[in-house]
């Protein structure tokens, strides 16, 4: 659910998005009308979830580029131990905030930085579950990748939610990543990434 920094600064609420399920089903969070913003729609993030559904619960998340936040929010309602949400944009950070306030979202963390930068920010081995939703024209999902891997901050198994373009190439994973689930929706693309060794992603 990405957004880039507009050349005006817009502060209009254009819309809602739905929490799908956990401690707070149905709740509607707004969404800020920002040049480039483009949610994870809802039934994707019901597939997503679905198959991260016994696992997601304890978890500490990083959701990079997160524009609405949908993705972490979704996350931290259904049972995540935290999750940090990293933004460029000013007014999406704010409303991050403002929604976190709303949720009662104590375990989120709004930070307003270059998701490359703060990879080498965070202490090694913190995060069990990153989305990367970055905007489709100016990202390479190939260098994110590398560079998730070699900040050395995923634990030993870990999972990875990318979205891409429905015509993007598929990414090139890292030596020890591989593919455990992956689907499409209208234009969009989206997979489900393990880390670590294979015996203990059967997890």
């Amino acid at each position: 659910m990405a957004t880039r920094q507009p050349k005006k600064r817009s502060k209009t609420a254009s819309g809602r998005l739905r929490i799908v399920a956990g401690n707070w089903r149905g709740r509607r969070l707004p969404v800020l009308d920002l040049p480039g913003l483009r949610p994870t729609p809802e039934r994707v993030r019901e597939t997503l979830y679905n198959w991260l559904m016994h696992w997601v619960p304890k978890k500490h998340c990083l959701d990079l580029y997160a524009g609405t936040g949908a993705l972490g929010f979704e996350a931290l309602s259904r049972g995540a131990a935290s999750c940090i949400f990293v933004e460029q944009n000013a007014d999406a950070c704010r409303m991050l905030k403002e929604n976190a306030t709303t949720l009662g979202a104590h375990a989120a963390t709004v930070r307003k930085a270059d998701a490359k930068a703060i990879l080498e920010l965070l202490p090694r081995q913190s995060v069990d579950l990153v989305f990367l939703d970055p905007p489709f024209d100016d990202s390479d999902m190939n260098d994110l990748c590398r560079r998730l891997e070699q900040s050395g901050i995923l634990t030993r198994v870990a999972r990875v939610y990318v979205e891409q373009d429905l015509d993007a190439p598929p990414v090139e994973l890292p030596d020890n990543w591989a593919v455990f689930k992956a689907g499409k929706a209208g234009r969009v693309r989206y997979s489900l990434l393990t880390t670590g060794r294979t015996d203990d992603n059967k997890q």
